[in-house]
């Protein structure tokens, strides 16, 4: 059975945090995928992907423009407060830097209904709760001063930078360099500890620690640890600094003879790992806060970072963080292991202030400008451009989905219900300098994250935001895992899972969908008239690997596809003998303007062979 439910709201007039442009119109559509009928489904299925939900609102491109986070509070085991300013997210300085200072975009705004009801029994079954006996001491003092944090009421200590650091452009920043000889792990051999001045985008001062024997030391900034370049920055000026905004730690990642960027804390909560062979690229978040939410989002920081300096022959590094905002406090604490790809092991105690009407656990942040499979009205040498390609789910029921990425005419939202998730991400598939075509920002050499949950999650929802973008300037996609159960004022909850970051995304046994294209609907050279040219589509999935790669007679093989209240030809088969695999095309023809929910796999003899390919396309408007 297929239900469908829509609704319309009009001028919420929230401006987009940063943007100062506010929303006009917000549909909002859910879409119950069951056992389906009818002329648009080709062959009946009871489907196993969770509730897709789709909310696009009338919206401005994504900006670059940063988002004031609130900032530093003391060392762990102390309750006075250091100055602080405000630090939005920057692209690090990198062994090999991207082509655009590519930013925290600020996420556009839609309902809060979105997120389902629950009561507040249902908590326990979200996280665990904080009580468990941490091994850890020093992150044990972390998260008890976190949970003291949060008793008290947020304030936002900011101060201003002087101007002359306050107003520096993108290549101004980037001209101040760490002297890596000054590291204060210059003689650990397998990593180095290095930090990020103020300025730029970056004025929110973060306390620094180096933690030895459990117990950590402040870092004091000292003007002479840091390369300037050719900036003319008075004494006056430097002798005001307030802080760091940030800190590297590099490893013997690419060449045991050198030591290479591993990962980076530097504006708001965010971080990025890079794994061997990688570049910047998607970043992750410690939390996310109503993002894309009426009432705008809110963004903790990291305002404290104690990194522990490694025992000699050590594999891994630990940094613990202390997040501040004025909805939550938390204490985390993040174990780099280098590697191909490199895994992150989070560990996150939240302390609530306030309820929140949407906590985002475990977000990652990407950018995707265009691709091959929404190519019009684009005019640029290269076939395609983007850090990550496709969202990427294992389901608790072990079900996996794989959901291409677009630019969209107008904010989107997607809802992934599911409980216990055993992996999501944000993935980069398709590799090789001949795809992308650019020698600057090598897109082909962005990491894929990838995050398995440790215990149960409980029943919740895997959320895409995706936001218009005029170029790839701006980060415009957010993914993350929402629990079902409210976030109430007084709550305590416990996250732990791995982030990945590498060059591959996480392998399942199943055929994969590699390519995803689109164009013109129909057969060409056959006339179409207006309405079909805007309501007509053709879809073509590439899958290949799992069975498909030993598979020798073809006549098992079927296509199980559905485009819900659209019409849809019966999908074509074929064999791909450029890949291996299969090639699927499907022809689409929409009754109206409302949005699509396409979904594709592959049966043989019954089976299933493939992950599920779904998309939500919304046909152009008239006119």
């Amino acid at each position: 059975m297929l239900t469908h439910f829509s609704h319309r709201s009009t001028a919420f007039g929230v401006p987009f945090q940063g943007e100062g442009a506010s929303l006009s119109v917000l549909t909002l559509s859910v879409l119950f995928l069951g056992l389906v009928s009818g002329s648009s489904v080709v062959r009946a299925e009871t489907a196993e992907t969770p509730v897709s939900t789709e909310a696009a609102a009338t919206a401005p491109a994504a900006s670059s423009e940063m988002v004031a986070a609130p900032g530093p509070e003391p060392d762990v085991a102390s309750e006075t407060a250091a100055p602080e300013a405000a630090a939005p997210e920057a692209t690090p300085e990198a062994t090999a830097p991207e082509a655009t200072p590519e930013a925290a975009a600020p996420e556009a705004t839609v309902p809060e209904d979105v997120t389902p009801e629950a009561t507040p029994s249902e908590t326990a079954e979200q996280a665990s709760p904080v009580e468990p006996v941490i091994a850890d001491r020093a992150f044990a003092r972390l998260v008890d001063e976190a949970r003291k944090l949060a008793a008290k009421p947020f304030v936002d200590r900011s101060t201003d930078l002087p101007s002359a650091l306050a107003d520096l452009d993108y290549d101004g920043y980037r001209s101040i360099r760490f002297r890596k000889d000054r590291s204060p792990w210059v003689d650990q051999g397998d990593f180095a500890l290095d930090l990020f001045h103020l300025g730029g985008f970056n004025r929110k001062p973060v306390r620094i620690l180096e933690e030895r024997q459990g117990r950590g030391t402040p870092l004091s900034y000292d003007p002479t640890l840091f390369d300037f370049g050719g900036l003319d920055l008075p004494d006056s000026v430097l002798a005001d600094v307030p802080g760091f905004a940030g800190l590297r730690i590099r490893a013997t990642l690419n060449d045991p003879k050198s030591l290479d960027d591993l990962i980076v804390f530097q504006g708001a909560s965010y971080f990025r790992a890079l794994g061997a062979g990688t570049r910047y690229g998607a970043s992750a978040r410690g939390i996310a806060v109503n993002t894309a939410l009426a009432k705008g989002e809110e963004f903790p920081s990291f305002t404290v970072l104690q990194a522990r300096r490694p025992a000699p022959g050590a594999d891994s590094v630990t940094v613990l963080a202390l997040l501040n905002g004025p909805s939550l406090t938390g204490a985390y604490s993040f174990t780099a292991h280098p590697g191909d790809p490199t895994r992150v092991s989070v560990d996150s105690y939240l302390f609530i202030r306030e309820d929140i009407a949407q906590l985002g656990v475990a977000p990652l942040t990407s950018m995707f400008d265009f691709g091959p499979i929404d190519r019009m009205g684009v005019d640029d040498f290269r076939p395609r451009v983007h850090d990550s390609e496709g969202l990427a789910i294992h389901t608790g029921g072990d079900e996996w989905l794989w959901r291409p990425l677009h630019n969209p005419e107008r904010l989107e939202v997607n809802l992934f219900m599911d409980r216990n998730p055993q992996g999501f991400g944000l993935v980069q598939r398709t590799r090789g300098l001949e795809a992308y075509q650019d020698l600057e920002a090598r897109y082909d050499l962005r990491p894929t994250l990838w995050i398995v949950p440790k215990g149960e999650w409980g029943p919740g929802s895997v959320r895409l935001v995706e936001i218009p973008t005029p170029d790839e300037t701006n980060d415009n996609i957010v993914a993350f895992w929402t629990p079902d159960s409210p976030v109430l004022a007084g709550q305590s909850l416990h996250f732990s899972y791995d982030l990945f970051s590498g060059m591959e995304d996480e392998r399942g046994p199943l055929a994969r969908a590699t390519d995803s294209r689109a164009g013109h609907y129909g057969v060409p050279g056959t006339d179409r008239d207006q309405d079909v040219r805007r309501l007509g589509r053709k879809w073509v999935i590439d899958f290949v690997g799992g069975e498909l790669d030993t598979l020798q007679d073809m006549s098992g093989l079927a296509v199980e596809a559905s485009a819900g209240t659209a019409d849809m030809a019966p999908p074509v088969l074929v064999p791909n003998p450029a890949t291996g695999g299969v090639r699927v095309y499907l022809d689409v023809l929409a009754r109206d303007e409302g949005s699509v929910n396409l979904r594709v796999f592959l049966t043989l003899d019954g089976r299933r062979v493939s992950e599920t390919w779904t998309f939500q396309w919304r046909p152009p408007p008239q006119g």
